[in-house]
């Protein structure tokens, strides 16, 4: 067996490149839907029916006495992709407790990346607005990765990345999404009532106690998750943060060894469909519908430099900062590519990460909701960064698929028929 020790992008075991194939497969038919409701939310906003898209869109609905009065678009913002977030805790946690993070050397790549693959976008983002005299407050926008996104486009283009590099791109996202909730936390409360924050721990810290003790029940779960949901909220904190926390309370471990799953993965089968299938897609068909004003409003929005802020970290800053932190790493620590692979396959899919979508979208709307036509023209940065990368991403990624194809029959080979390829036979970790 080889020698994965000192190797980028190992092959890794197989429960957990068969786990990470299933994930992905659930990710890619969310973010074809995804693909979708943002193409007729453009095409709503740019068409005859525009004004009873927006009428939708800003229709407020809620409680106003307890600061839910919020609009339909805020509802699928703040609410839906609380669902999202819930998930993204989940695979975080079990990342740290039984997945790549867990171990501090297989942890170091995907961080150092995901950092870089943060740093460096911002960094462009910042330079380009500070010499046309832009706004900064949208550094964090082009900082995301959208796997959902990433890899409905590998799906398209009939493409397979090698399982390290589809291992690698999983949880760079997951990574992704930790930092991003960190920023919308960090940066994006302009007000906090400390009192309501600490009252929201409470049905925070009793869904973590059930879930410790493996109560199942949706009858109790889901009113404690609302709740804290709700509090979280009215704290002036974004309400999607809730959804991580309570992710960080539920148990990956199995507590039966006989049980086919642990309760953190348990949960993560049952709410990634509605994250990847309902409630992300919903978040784009409101957020991304906007108005482009023909081919003259276009080059205006493109032009203006928070929209080629956007556009360069997305588009050069992402690539740069993965690519070139997975570079720094090998250089520092003598490690080698894995067998087969190339480092214009690292640079694909670091452009591939360059599709920051969903959260980059999310991100836009705290940093612009006062600024209506910058906020239309963050938006046609974030679409037309995404699609860009996604290009990019496709011209490097198709010159070696017949090199993806041939590593793919070498991981499905299996000729004893026992369920497990053979390249996988030798994995100390296949049944762990």
């Amino acid at each position: 067996m080889t020698d994965n020790r000192n190797r980028l992008f190992p092959r890794g075991s197989w429960l957990e490149t068969s786990r990470t194939a299933d994930i992905l497969r659930a990710e890619t038919t969310g973010g074809i839907l995804l693909i979708i409701g943002a193409v007729i939310a453009v095409v709503l906003a740019n068409s005859p029916w525009r004004d009873a898209y927006e009428a939708v869109r800003d229709f407020r609905i809620g409680p106003a006495a307890l600061h839910l009065d919020l609009s339909i678009g805020a509802w699928a913002a703040d609410g839906l992709l609380a669902i999202f977030f819930f998930v993204a805790g989940l695979e975080l946690k079990r990342e740290f407790v039984a997945g790549d993070l867990r171990d501090p050397r297989r942890a170091a790549l995907p961080i150092a990346a995901a950092v870089g693959g943060m740093v460096v976008p911002a960094a462009f983002y910042v330079a380009v607005n500070l010499l046309d005299d832009g706004s900064l407050s949208g550094w964090a926008v082009p900082v995301a990765t959208d796997i959902a996104f990433a890899v409905a486009i590998l799906a398209v283009i009939s493409t397979h990345l090698p399982a390290g590099l589809r291992t690698f791109l999983l949880t760079l996202a997951v990574v992704d999404d930790l930092l991003g909730i960190i920023i919308i936390a960090v940066f994006f409360t302009s007000e906090l009532h400390i009192g309501t924050l600490l009252l929201a721990l409470v049905p925070i810290a009793l869904f973590g106690v059930l879930v410790q003790r493996r109560v199942r029940s949706p009858w109790l779960l889901i009113p404690l998750a609302l709740i804290a949901w709700a509090l979280v909220h009215a704290s002036g904190v974004h309400a999607t943060v809730a959804g991580v926390l309570l992710g960080f309370t539920v148990p990956v471990r199995r507590k039966n060894p006989e049980s086919k799953r642990g309760y953190a993965e348990h949960l993560e089968h049952l709410t990634r469909p509605i994250s990847a299938g309902v409630a992300v897609p919903i978040f784009a068909f409101f957020a991304a519908g906007v108005s482009l004003g023909g081919w003259k409003g276009v080059a205006g929005a493109v032009t203006d430099p928070v929209a080629l802020g956007i556009i360069a970290g997305l588009v050069l800053g992402k690539p740069i900062g993965i690519a070139g932190s997975t570079w720094l790493l090998s250089t520092f620590t003598k490690a080698s590519l894995d067998d087969d692979l190339a480092w214009s396959d690292v640079i694909g899919m670091a452009m591939l990460a360059g599709i920051g979508f969903t959260v980059s979208l999310l991100i836009g709307e705290l940093a612009f909701h006062n600024e209506p036509d910058v906020h239309d023209h963050m938006k046609v940065g974030v679409l037309f960064g995404s699609v860009l990368a996604a290009l990019l991403a496709t011209v490097v990624l198709r010159t070696r698929n017949r090199v993806y194809k041939r590593i793919e029959e070498l991981e499905t080979l299996d000729v004893n028929k026992d369920g497990v390829p053979d390249v996988f036979e030798d994995d100390p970790g296949r049944d762990r």
